[in-house]
């Protein structure tokens, strides 16, 4: 995550839970100057999907969904719309700051015809306080940057408070999957989940996380990883059911 959006007036959240009003954002926002096919996306049909604070998530798709699922840093958005394709029945709200990869996920809407996605196109942790509790079916946190460097392990993405958040607001029986070829970023996403009290790893066996799972779309850059040798970690976590007091 290097831009600040300590002054940002875009989205202030209100909430009990979370006052991630002032987060500091570490990453690129911008990368080469987008063709004008990719501007026009941005300026027509990003307004069309953006991910409105002010509503509720079930109520910004045109259908009503039993499932919603958010992806946090979709990249080029393969994945989210790979993911979005294989379920027409689901909502999907994807984030990533990355204007870039905003871009190029618009492109994969408008040809593959897919309308069951909004997209917040800023740190995520800006929408979570807008998100009702248990709202989210699941979760995805797929090759983030892994930050290796030990002094930026606090801008790596699951930290304690994100973790937190997600389990407010994932429901009982919801998924949280994350992947990684990067040593670091392996070590991290596992133990933070397996830190907190309210997800359980539902590995069984080695295969269960050195194996891609089967309905998790593949991309570009899983291919580029496998092909230079560097080997994906899968992690599927459940959302446990929470301890009555």
């Amino acid at each position: 995550m290097a831009a600040d959006t300590k002054n940002s007036d875009s989205a202030k959240p209100d909430s009990k839970y979370e006052d991630f009003s002032a987060p500091r954002f570490y990453g690129r926002r911008k990368g080469r100057p987008l063709r004008k096919t990719m501007q026009g996306l941005l300026a027509d049909k990003l307004p069309k999907v953006r991910f409105d604070l002010a509503q509720s998530a079930a109520h910004q798709f045109t259908t009503s969904y039993n499932d919603i699922f958010l992806e946090i840093g979709f990249g080029g958005g393969e994945h989210i719309a790979g993911l979005a394709k294989q379920r027409p029945d689901a909502g999907f709200i994807g984030a990533e700051p990355f204007i870039n990869g905003v871009a190029s996920l618009l492109r994969h809407m408008q040809d593959d015809d897919i309308g069951n996605i909004r997209i917040w196109d800023d740190d995520v942790r800006l929408i979570f306080a807008s998100l009702a509790d248990a709202s989210l079916a699941g979760a995805y946190v797929m090759f983030p940057d892994p930050w290796p460097k030990k002094r930026h392990a606090g801008r790596r993405i699951l930290q304690t408070d994100v973790m937190d958040s997600l389990a407010r607001l994932i429901r009982p029986g919801g998924s949280l999957v994350m992947a990684s070829d990067d040593p670091t970023a392996k070590s991290w996403l596992l133990q933070a989940a397996m830190r907190h009290p309210a997800f359980d790893w539902t590995a069984r066996c080695a295969d269960d996380w050195q194996t891609r799972p089967s309905h998790l779309p593949t991309t570009r850059y899983m291919k580029k990883a496998e092909n230079e040798a560097r080997r994906p970690s899968w992690f599927i976590f459940t959302r446990n059911e929470p301890k009555r007091i």
